[in-house]
């Protein structure tokens, strides 16, 4: 969360800040500033809001300058007011910072700067940064902050400059990403996110933890905390500029909505084994013996990631009869997880970069598990520490709800799922129906899309509700908890998913005229359990949206409002049944004049705690 852009070079920085800001609104919007290096003059200009209120600052006070930081805020430490936005400045004028992460020794150290006669002006933990770094400045910006550094607890991803060396643009990670971005004639940039810099440059190294770059007009210098000198490779970013577009549509979200048909054949495309009835993943080629004598698994992830994992743990459990749990990343961190001989670990994230899901990678790696990354950022954190993975390959997802990342996800969780099972037990029969039937998946979603009118006609019926109810079973239940999710997340209704049977021990209660419930129903094995839970809401009053295959079947007679999907097998259900429920989600937060796109509170990629 939060988003950093930085520039050096021969151009005028303020347009690729602020063009930069833009591309990263959607990690962070509370508040956005710049810092300019402006003649012999250090100008700082903070605005709350979004970008659009700091461009309409800027253009009262204009600003020239080949050297500057920006930053769009999501509020950690301190109110979402101007002081507290970023950059943040030193008390002698001297020094700007932007900052990413926490800082979590802050209140000590500020309280031995105030003791100096330091005078803070916001509230958050990055202006303890600014003070200690001015107050070791002798000359040597380099040298102050390593100083600095050295006395910081937490995580931090760090722009800095200087008034007295308007040459030098310096970057430094810890525990939050940023990425060193090398263009042509002397120019460098730095971002927390590729997507802000790929119109100038897609040459990029990726900053390690512990790593921090001293950019000049003549050259760069890669370094550790220790003033060691370190080697990184410069990448070239495969990266389609026109994917960070809207493309017509009318915001990011329905987009992304729209494109997981292609998405997914990015996901499955030389993975999918048909004739052989397995899956071929070649960021596990290295761990394929060890994955044959695996008795455990743990997934762990965090938000929608999570229950795409719980998807997993069914598929993986039924196919490679292999045990599997899955775990809030936040919580894992924190426990002391029993972790033996033969356990593997698959943490997943769609940036790559999520605070608890690398923390939890890293607490499993120092307890001897081996552990795998299933990530859509190629580059990011969780993709370089882990000793495998596999990449979605989805495309960049701007909206902060997940849609795609979430069925890519389930996709490489079911050709895992098929991998192992041909380790183990399934046949090579079974084998090529699951992977004819995953095949036919991006098909299957795109004849789903075109129910997208039928769900705006439901949407405006509900769009007025208070509370939603979500059930479903078996892979289903966690489809109704991403389901709520999404609806909360954007249209801000309070909603519930539970598995179907469970209603009747609590939830029940709750349902009346004015509670929608939204029934996850494919005609499968389950289908006549769940038909008797809607007879249920529907004696109580209920509303009931059903989800259901294409074939008539008894649902017609009982619910409200039916959306037809069309059918596939139990396993691979979650991807076709949870396209309905977004844009369901989708359309009433529009129809309720929400930003879909940026909802309240809210940050894509949450690297802190």
């Amino acid at each position: 969360m939060c988003g950093i852009v930085c520039y050096i070079g021969y151009r005028e920085a303020l347009p690729i800040l602020l063009e930069g800001l833009k591309k990263l609104e959607y990690r962070g919007y509370d508040s956005a500033g710049i810092s300019l290096l402006s003649g012999k003059s250090l100008e700082t200009i903070k605005a709350t809001g979004k970008i659009a209120a700091l461009e309409e600052k800027i253009k009262n006070t204009p600003l020239d300058g080949f050297l500057g930081i920006g930053h769009t805020r999501w509020a950690t430490h301190g109110a979402p007011t101007e002081n507290n936005a970023h950059p943040h400045t030193s008390f002698d004028g001297k020094i700007a910072v932007v900052h990413n992460g926490i800082i979590e020794n802050y209140a000590i150290l500020k309280a031995k700067l105030q003791e100096e006669g330091i005078e803070f002006k916001s509230d958050t933990d990055t202006e303890v940064v600014a003070h200690l770094i001015a107050r070791f400045y002798q000359g040597d910006l380099k040298k102050a902050v390593l100083q600095a550094l050295a006395k910081l607890e937490g995580a931090f991803g760090l722009g800095v400059i200087c008034k007295d060396q308007p040459d030098v643009l310096i970057g430094a990670r810890r525990g939050s990403p940023l990425i060193f971005g090398i263009g042509d004639g002397g120019e460098y940039y730095l971002a927390s996110d590729v997507s802000a810099i790929i119109n100038y440059t897609q040459k990029v190294i990726y900053l390690d933890d512990n790593d921090i770059v001293i950019a000049k007009r003549n050259g760069y210098e890669l370094q550790n905390l220790h003033s060691q000198i370190v080697q990184r490779e410069v990448q070239n970013v495969d990266f389609d500029i026109e994917s960070v577009a809207k493309g017509g549509f009318e915001h990011f979200m329905l987009k992304e909505i729209f494109e997981q048909p292609e998405a997914l054949r990015n996901t499955m495309r030389g993975r999918l084994l048909i004739n052989e009835g397995t899956a071929k993943l070649s960021g596990l080629d290295a761990n394929i013996r060890e994955l044959r004598s695996i008795n455990r698994i743990i997934i762990t992830a965090c938000g929608t990631s999570y229950y795409a994992g719980m998807v997993g743990e069914y598929m993986i459990e039924e196919l490679a009869g292999v045990p599997v749990e899955v775990e809030y990343a936040s919580e894992f961190r924190y426990r002391n997880p029993i972790i033996k001989p033969g356990t593997l670990v698959l943490c997943i994230s769609q940036s790559g970069e999520t605070a608890d899901t690398l923390a939890a990678m890293k607490e499993a790696h120092h307890k001897g598990a081996t552990v795998l990354g299933i990530c859509n950022a190629v580059g990011s954190s969780i993709a370089r520490v882990s000793d495998g993975g596999v990449y979605l390959h989805a495309g960049p997802e701007i909206g902060v709800a997940s849609t795609k990342a979430f069925s890519g996800q389930v996709l490489v969780l079911s050709m895992i799922a098929l991998l192992l099972g041909r380790q183990r037990r399934v046949s090579f029969e079974q084998g090529m129906e699951i992977a004819t039937a995953i095949s036919k998946i991006p098909e299957l979603v795109e004849e789903t899309l075109k129910l997208n009118d039928a769900i705006l006609e439901i949407a405006k019926k509900y769009k007025d509700a208070k509370n939603f109810l979500y059930l479903g079973r078996h892979y289903n239940y966690p489809v109704a908890m991403e389901g709520a999710l999404k609806l909360k997340e954007i249209s801000y209704i309070h909603a519930e998913g539970y598995p179907a049977a469970e209603m009747k021990h609590g939830p029940i209660a709750l349902i009346d005229e004015n509670m929608p419930v939204v029934v996850i129903a494919p005609k499968d094995a389950l289908f006549d359990k769940i038909l008797s839970n809607v007879r249920e809401i529907k004696a109580r009053g209920g509303k009931v949206i059903a989800i259901t295959s294409e074939e008539k079947n008894p649902l017609d007679d009982i619910a409200d409002d039916i959306v037809r999907i069309p059918n596939t097998i139990s396993m691979l259900a979650p991807i076709i049944t949870c396209i309905p429920l977004q844009l369901l989600a989708y359309h009433i937060a529009v129809l309720r004049g929400n930003n879909v796109d940026q909802p309240r509170n809210l940050a894509k990629s949450v690297t802190v705690e």
